[in-house]
């Protein structure tokens, strides 16, 4: 039978939403495969540490397997690359539970080789006990919903905070226009979006509690990285170019722009490790269309809508991080993850040690 959660289960980690979806995908597990599941007693919490979600137990005919577990909505191949490099920094099996994953989806989770289960019955695992593979399927009368519940957790608006916190953890107790002037969000959506943080347990404090503290940074960005291509990274203006000299980039003083470099030659520069093969920039400013013109000009780029250089709107104003000809790694490691290209593979790793996992 399938172990339910018992309340000593419930840790902060594993909101309700979570922990609902969870249930719902070791039950439809079950009725697919007649598999007995269990879900394990984690270890006490150690806030910011990598660590998975839950840890379950799977009884396999030929022996009983356990799984770090990662539960994670993504409905684009580009999450599934942050959702592999997730797991495979935790010890022993990964599994992604989901609420459901589509027929693309799943076929793609088998070419990388990342487990999954979803609360419809689809599943995807390979090791020494067991195959199983099933798609297509579909539950009736299953209210299983999105794991975005909070109604500010997935907008633009509340990315945008969400970035400027993370990397500029000062501004967690900064005023409001401080807030309001390194995120360009209204004043008055701030509050809301600390509530929301603040219910799902990602932060404590505010107001008459005391100084603001953020408890959970790791999940706080992995959510964050998460959503960006999908939230927000589309409303920024995106607009792609081609260049003759594939190396044209190299002498190119970017600051000069007013702008800053993104993905693969951000990552480059902040690793010395990959070749880049495409092209982001970040404009800033307050005359980004002039200075795209002389960019643009300078260098003899011209239009492409397949062009392999991307330029977007910087959508944050952080004066320690905006002087550098690079964007902050969190948005770097955010770029690459997105492309879901193995070239990057190692890259991302290295940008998540060096310059995030004890940020």
């Amino acid at each position: 039978m399938i172990n339910q959660l018992t309340p000593k289960l419930r840790t902060p980690d594993l909101p309700e939403h979570e922990r609902h979806v969870l249930e719902q995908a070791l039950a439809a597990f079950q009725e697919a495969t007649g598999l007995n599941t269990q879900i394990l007693r984690l270890e006490p919490e150690v806030p910011n540490a990598e660590r998975a979600d839950t840890v379950i137990e799977i009884a396999f005919h030929g022996g009983a397997e356990r799984f770090q577990v990662e539960i994670k909505q993504a409905d684009r191949f580009g999450t599934l690359g942050q959702i592999q490099q997730q797991l495979g920094r935790l010890p022993g099996l990964g599994l992604w539970v989901a609420p459901k994953i589509a027929n693309d989806m799943a076929d793609k989770c088998r070419e990388l080789g990342l487990h999954f289960i979803d609360a419809q019955g689809n599943a995807y695992i390979n090791t020494p006990c067991a195959f199983v593979f099933i798609k297509g399927q579909r539950r009736r009368g299953e209210g299983v919903g999105d794991l975005q519940k909070a109604p500010r957790a997935g907008t633009a608006t509340a990315l945008r905070v969400m970035f400027a916190l993370l990397c500029e953890p000062a501004l967690m107790n900064a005023p409001y226009r401080e807030i309001n002037q390194a995120a360009g969000v209204a004043l008055g959506v701030i509050g809301g979006v600390f509530d929301d943080l603040n219910t799902r347990g990602y932060t404590t404090g505010g107001d008459k509690r005391g100084a603001r503290r953020l408890l959970e940074r790791k999940k706080l960005m992995d959510e964050w990285v998460t959503n960006y291509p999908i939230k927000l990274r589309p409303k920024l203006n995106p607009r792609r170019f081609r260049a003759n000299d594939p190396d044209w980039w190299k002498q190119v003083d970017i600051t000069h722009y007013e702008a800053q470099w993104g993905g693969e030659i951000a990552a480059d520069k902040l690793t010395q490790y990959l070749k880049p093969a495409t092209t982001t920039i970040y404009l800033h400013g307050q005359d980004k269309r002039k200075n795209l013109t002389r960019l643009v000009a300078d260098n003899k780029l011209r239009a492409a809508p397949d062009g392999d250089i991307e330029v977007l709107d910087a959508f944050w104003h952080l004066p320690d991080t905006d002087a550098k000809d690079t964007v902050p790694p969190l948005l770097v490691y955010a770029d690459l993850l997105e492309m879901l290209d193995p070239r990057a593979d190692e890259t991302v790793r290295m940008i998540h040690e060096q310059f995030l996992a004890d940020a």
